[in-house]
């Protein structure tokens, strides 16, 4: 969550916040840093690290860490610790077509039920997003501005969700994450522009057109930019798994690799980067 500190998180325990909402919140913490790009795709993620910057004990770190595991988010594997999880070709693949099976009835029905200004307002939403997206803004976006454009792409497809007026829909494109990993392989894949009026184009299509008309366009709009994802996590699905501990002012710290062939490094590396 942005603003969080890890003194507000010991203050709430002090206050007697329960270990479920100390979870909670590391979660959050966790997530915030992935979306933001301090924790990339592949990444090792050290339960000791963590819970010392939150400043609470390894209990709620760990649940944090097991639920975002169970969501797709992360992976762990044993004697190489917890990562940012890199996903297959055919997870990419499935999850793609999970977000377009969800966002496209999610299209259909906005085109059939959404009010004369919550069309209004998807258009403007639509505005704001390839704007911000725009081939003169987007290769200077980092850090902080980025993490915003992303986040008005999400409030976007999910204004979509709630113009659909179907409350399981909607809940069900919010807890499969399909836009989060979205996300999270669009800042793994570095794109750097959309085509123009991307979104005004699927909104245009949406509040005029028929859901059948709807529909097509969103599917075609999600799938849009499949195979660069496909081709930059192949590219660290190569790599292998790594050790890579955040550093002091989130730069990178030194990449060690593990391997059969030099195991004692890779314990002596484990150690010292406060591996699980």
């Amino acid at each position: 969550m942005p603003g969080t500190s890890g003194l507000e998180v010991s203050e709430t325990w002090k206050n007697g916040a329960s270990p479920a909402t100390l979870a909670e919140r590391a979660y959050h913490l966790i997530l915030d840093r992935m979306l933001r790009g301090r924790v990339p795709i592949g990444s090792v993620l050290s339960r000791r690290k963590l819970a010392e910057e939150f400043q609470m004990s390894f209990v709620p770190v760990a649940q944090a860490l097991q639920r975002l595991e169970i969501e797709g988010l992360l992976e762990s594997r044993p004697r190489a610790g917890t990562r940012v999880k890199v996903p297959t070709a055919d997870e990419i693949r499935e999850r793609f077509e999970l977000r377009a099976a969800l966002e496209c009835q999610s299209a259909r029905l906005c085109a059939a039920r959404a009010t004369f200004q919550e069309r209004l307002e998807l258009g403007r939403l639509a505005e704001i997003v390839d704007t911000l997206n725009g081939p003169a803004v987007f290769p200077g976006l980092s850090g902080e501005r980025l993490f915003a454009v992303n986040k008005q792409h999400e409030d976007l497809h999910m204004k979509i969700a709630e113009c659909a007026r179907s409350k399981l829909v909607k809940s069900q494109i919010e807890n499969s994450h399909v836009i989060r990993f979205n996300w999270l392989y669009d800042v793994t894949s570095r794109r750097r522009s959309l085509p123009q009026n991307f979104h005004r184009h699927l909104i245009e299509v949406i509040v005029n057109g028929s859901p059948q008309a709807a529909e097509d366009a969103m599917r075609e709009h999600v799938i849009y930019g499949l195979e660069t994802v496909k081709r930059a996590m192949a590219t660290l699905q190569r790599k292998g798994w790594r050790l890579k501990p955040e550093s002091e002012g989130g730069k990178p710290a030194t990449i060690r690799r593990s391997g059969d062939d030099n195991k004692d490094e890779y314990r002596r590396t484990s150690r010292s980067a406060g591996a699980p």
